[in-house]
């Protein structure tokens, strides 16, 4: 059977520890006579992070895990990852809630279906899904945000959208997810003489 992309991350075990490492690109210049600084914002923002799974002491499991790894072929392959400190929104997150307006691109979006006048639909730092074709992106909120009594709302959020989601496509909130793949290629894993497998993965928001 062929191999196809994104791969999902093996069940068993879950992550012990996940760093994030969240990448804007800004330039900055500082001027060596008054230390002031200027800077330009560019377009670029992307998730990074370094997983570290618990030692893996199933013999099944540490098969899986290192085929999972062996089928990425390095920076080749891609999969599909939450945040596995995700627990649901701590707003209010009631309504259906879809993306309002075609066309929607940088730090802001549009959205409505959201229960009408509700204060506290979502809260800084919850997390939302955006789909743009078949491809999910995880964006997380920046402000605390209310619902107007037509249950809209605009949202301030990062990573800023660079491709658009059709209009009416759903909010995401149970379980958003973002593509990534390895910049540093088939990670290191090492097994002992019992062969128990412990590994850390270094991984980066895979874009097209």
């Amino acid at each position: 059977m062929t191999i196809t992309y994104p791969l999902t991350l093996p069940a068993s075990p879950g992550v012990q520890a996940i760093r994030w490492r969240p990448m804007s690109s800004v330039a900055v210049a500082v001027s060596p006579f008054t230390q002031q600084r200027q800077t330009q914002r560019n377009q670029g923002q992307v998730w990074q992070a370094d997983i570290t799974l618990p030692p893996i002491r199933s013999r099944a499991v540490v098969g899986e895990w290192i085929a999972f790894l062996l089928s990425l072929n390095g920076a080749e392959g891609f999969f599909k990852m939450g945040d596995p400190d995700n627990f649901g929104p701590q707003g209010v997150a009631t309504g259906s809630p879809v993306v309002s307006g075609a066309s929607q691109i940088g730090g802001v979006l549009v959205t409505s279906g959201w229960t009408a006048s509700t204060t506290g639909i979502l809260k800084a730092g919850d997390r939302i899904g955006l789909t743009s074709g078949s491809v999910m992106r995880l964006h997380k909120v920046l402000k605390d945000v209310d619902s107007d009594g037509s249950g809209n709302a605009t949202l301030d959020i990062w990573p800023r959208v660079v491709s658009s989601p059709a209009n009416g496509s759903p909010v995401e909130l149970a379980n958003p997810t973002s593509l990534f793949w390895l910049p540093d290629g088939i990670p290191q894993h090492d097994i002992d003489r019992l062969g128990h497998m412990t590994v850390t993965l270094n991984c980066m928001e895979h874009l097209t």
